[in-house]
């Protein structure tokens, strides 16, 4: 590995592609006759080929979990999980991280072009949800071999795929992480994605979703909906610990410009925000959180039936101050489990760091997790 890297940085990576051709059935009752997924690997696969682990990004993610596309720059956005001598050890398991159905990362999506028209999908692109990128990811799965996995696991967005990797294929995933989770949201959380939508399709540059066409971006309502959702990713304490009261200026300017040094740090986290990703794509992931409930299709919508079927064994994370995805939503999955007399495991972690605590080096977290892959038999290490 190069001096340029740390040591226990999986270092320099690529991303794949994988096209897919076929028709794809998507919950909307749209199909795709023909998609593409971009993916990253960290690690080797054994000759068992029963070292795999998934990882599914949240809302705002993408492929690039671990390691470095370049020196110097910012490593993936769970580096600090990822790599050699890491929780998740990539001298022990292989690791694949794709880009979801519908990203705007280098799979298909609104960015795209449609086959039927020569031009970008942009807001005709199908919605996705949670149970067609499982299908998706199993179909990736297939091309590399993979049966089954040794794990998938997820924060948050992406939480919600473990899960529901749990229900669609059981024999297929041997464990599975939701993390920072909720088997449906709140009402609560529905209306802060549908304001967080507002925003974005209020911009006078957002011109139906066709803003490619004028060659402009939405991007002051694409920054209001990231603002909005930062704040409900981290806790009231954190928040005061980390900014309190503090104006820029030292003093009042009885003015609507930036005053207080929350209001600057909001606002350099939705520019910068705005400038990465596409619109129509968190129009798109958003509905796919409102969207998802496993247990909507059962009878009485009861949970424990969801999960009857599921053969994995259950590692279930929540953290204390995250009220955007608190932790009783994370206990009434816990409770289904245990209804339905399957095995699970659950730990509430302290945490000050709020929503955003399953992105970050939390000691406990990743002392929990570390424990839990070193207890998960494989037949052997990639040699």
């Amino acid at each position: 590995m190069s001096n340029a890297f740390p040591p226990d940085s999986v270092g320099l990576v690529s991303p794949q592609r994988r096209a897919f051709h076929g028709p794809l059935e998507l919950d909307s009752g749209a199909t795709l006759e023909h998609y593409e997924l971009v993916f990253e690997t960290y690690g080797e696969l054994n000759a068992a080929r029963d070292n795999a682990v998934l990882i599914c990004h949240a809302l705002s993610g993408d492929h690039h979990a671990a390691g470095y596309h370049q020196p110097g720059q910012r490593p993936g956005w769970w580096d600090n999980l990822i790599g050699p001598g890491k929780p998740l050890d990539t001298r022990r398991f292989f690791v694949v991280s794709p880009n979801n159905l519908g990203g705007c990362a280098g799979s298909t999506g609104p960015l795209s072009i449609n086959p039927a028209t020569a031009q970008v999908y942009g807001p005709d692109f199908p919605f996705v949800t949670v149970r067609d990128w499982v299908q998706t990811q199993a179909r990736l799965a297939d091309t590399l071999g993979i049966e089954c996995w040794a794990a998938v696991v997820g924060g948050s967005l992406g939480g919600m795929q473990a899960l529901q990797w749990a229900v669609d294929f059981p024999h297929r995933v041997r464990h599975a992480l939701v993390i920072a989770a909720a088997a449906k949201l709140t009402t609560q959380n529905i209306a802060f994605n549908e304001v967080a939508r507002h925003a974005i399709r209020s911009d006078a540059n957002f011109h139906g979703g066709r803003y490619y066409e004028h060659g402009v971006v939405p991007a002051h309502g694409l920054m209001l909906a990231r603002m909005l959702g930062h704040i409900t990713y981290l806790s009231d304490d954190v928040l005061m610990a980390r900014f309190g009261r503090e104006l820029r200026d030292g003093k009042l300017n009885f003015g609507f410009d930036v005053e207080f040094e929350i209001e600057s740090y909001l606002r350099h986290q939705g520019e910068s925000f705005a400038k990465r990703f596409d619109a129509n794509t968190y129009l798109l992931m958003t509905k796919s959180l409102d969207y998802f409930d496993p247990a909507a299709k059962v009878p009485e919508h009861d949970l424990r039936k969801a999960l009857a079927g599921a053969s994995a064994r259950f590692l279930v994370v929540s953290f204390s101050s995250d009220w955007r995805f608190a932790p009783a939503r994370s206990r009434e999955i816990v409770v289904a489990l245990l209804d339905a007399d399957r095995d699970v495991s659950y730990v509430e972690i302290e945490s000050e760091q709020g929503h955003d605590s399953f992105l970050l080096e939390v000691p406990l977290y990743h002392r929990v997790l570390r424990t839990y892959f070193q207890q998960m038999p494989i037949t052997a290490d990639p040699v």
